[in-house]
């Protein structure tokens, strides 16, 4: 009983599906559950959107790559209206990517994308599983689109099996403001230094060339 007791204590502490360290009261809640609406990208930038696991390990990913100006978590790919932490539904964890196409492109971001998850791993990734931390990909036209459809064709050439599912983006909910930056405002939580970083690490590794400058971990 005590082993079984300590590996359930080690999966919490290693889940991203935590509460923030201190409790918010019932009111605070219902504000920073409203779905907030998404501010006008920059002149000059685009956005995608992705699903991978843990919004946290992929908003630290895609905000180490060169060209991106900001990653957001929120909830997307479901039909539920106005989900929040405690209950999104059938939209899975996501993130909004803000990046400049004249620097990153949205192939790049695709490649990013595949390089930085198991690719293989159904309805979750690490110790995330479900249906909230499934990957999804999403596409905003026929251009992108044939991207994704192409990358999955190549690793597939290559004996993988993609478990990414591929989606029309529809709506992206922004999360509560406690999960926003939340690795680096939370750099000794033990998620973030047992899965999160180790995650980030096989990245950088895979495509080192696409780290911005002084990004490190």
């Amino acid at each position: 009983m005590k082993i079984l007791s300590i590996l359930m204590v080690l999966f919490i502490a290693n889940s991203c599906n935590q509460e923030p360290k201190e409790k918010m009261s019932q009111d605070e809640t219902v504000v920073m559950n409203d779905p907030v609406q998404v501010p006008m990208s920059p002149e000059g930038t685009e956005k995608a959107y992705f699903a991978s696991g843990c919004f946290w390990c992929v908003e630290e990913i895609f905000e180490s790559v060169n060209g991106v100006e900001e990653a957001i978590s929120g909830y997307s790919g479901g039909e539920s209206q106005n989900p929040s932490y405690q209950d999104h539904g059938d939209n899975a964890e996501a993130n909004e990517i803000i990046y400049d196409p004249e620097v990153v492109s949205f192939k790049t971001l695709v490649d990013v994308y595949f390089a930085s998850q198991n690719i293989e791993q159904v309805m979750g990734q690490g110790p995330d599983r479900g249906e909230s931390y499934r990957s999804i990909i999403f596409y905003q036209n026929d251009t992108q689109k044939k991207i994704i459809d192409d990358k999955i064709a190549s690793l597939e050439a290559e004996g993988l099996t993609v478990a990414a599912q591929v989606q029309p983006f529809s709506k992206f909910w922004v999360a509560e403001d406690y999960h926003q930056d939340y690795a680096e405002l939370n750099p000794s939580n033990g998620y973030i230094q047992n899965v999160s970083i180790p995650r980030w690490r096989k990245f950088a590794a895979k495509m080192p060339n696409v780290i911005k400058e002084g990004v490190s971990h």
